[in-house]
Order: structure tokens, then C-alpha cells, then sequence
């Protein structure tokens, strides 16, 4: 299923920051879903586009891992993020949403990278 140009819109007007063009496309191409993934945690859940702008979950993301906007999951407790807190291209990071500042690590130096790890 692909995201409608309204939820693709929607998360553009949430996203803190102006995220990547292929995030969109393949948020546009894949709404969600799930796929292997060839680095750690070697599992990848993209949240859909309705899910990564949802403002309540922005909010309460941003309160335990400021500056890291999410878009997905490995399934379990490890977050992938878009790591806000330089300068465009934004790194790709998984983290721990328990306990983030201990455990943040960079997956890729951009979006484009990180699909490259996905398949």
C-alpha cells in the first residue's frame, strides 16, 4: 500500500526539519512494512506516513531523544531516526527508546546509504 499525497503532505508539515526526498518516495511507494535489514539490528520496520507525523508521538520521541525524528523500527525496542542535530544530509541512527543517550549509533551517513542496507 502507498501513502496518499495527503499523509505524504501531513508529514511534511510535522517533520521538524526538511527531511530527504527518498524517504518520501518510499513512503509514497510503501506506506509501512517490514524487511531485513543487512546491518544490526538487521530487521527494518517502516512506520507509515500517518504513524511518523502523528504529533503525540513526535512529542513524546522528542522528550526522551530530542533532535532524533523517527521513522521506523527493527520490531522491537530499537528506533531508527533521522539525526537532526547537524547539518543536512541527516545520518541515520538506531537507538534504544529505554535508554537513547546510551545507546545511539550511527547506521548510515544518509537516507540514501540506509536504503542501501535495506532489502
Amino acid at each position: 500500500m502507498e501513502a496518499s499525497a495527503e499523509a505524504l503532505e501531513a508529514l511534511r508539515m510535522a517533520a521538524p526539519r526538511h527531511l530527504p526526498a527518498d524517504y518520501y518516495q518510499l513512503l509514497a511507494f510503501s506506506d509501512g512494512g517490514e524487511c531485513p535489514c543487512s546491518a544490526p539490528p538487521f530487521n527494518f520496520c517502516l512506520d507509515s506516513a500517518d504513524t511518523a507525523s502523528d504529533a503525540e508521538q513526535i512529542a513524546v520521541l522528542d522528550r526522551i531523544a530530542p533532535s532524533l525524528f523517527v521513522f521506523g523500527s527493527d520490531g522491537g525496542e530499537q528506533l531508527f531516526a533521522f539525526d537532526l542535530r547537524g547539518s543536512e544530509p541527516w545520518p541515520i541512527v538506531t537507538f534504544d527508546g529505554v535508554d537513547p543517550d546510551a545507546s545511539i549509533e550511527i547506521v548510515a551517513s544518509n537516507f540514501t546509504e540506509f536504503l542501501k542496507w535495506v532489502d
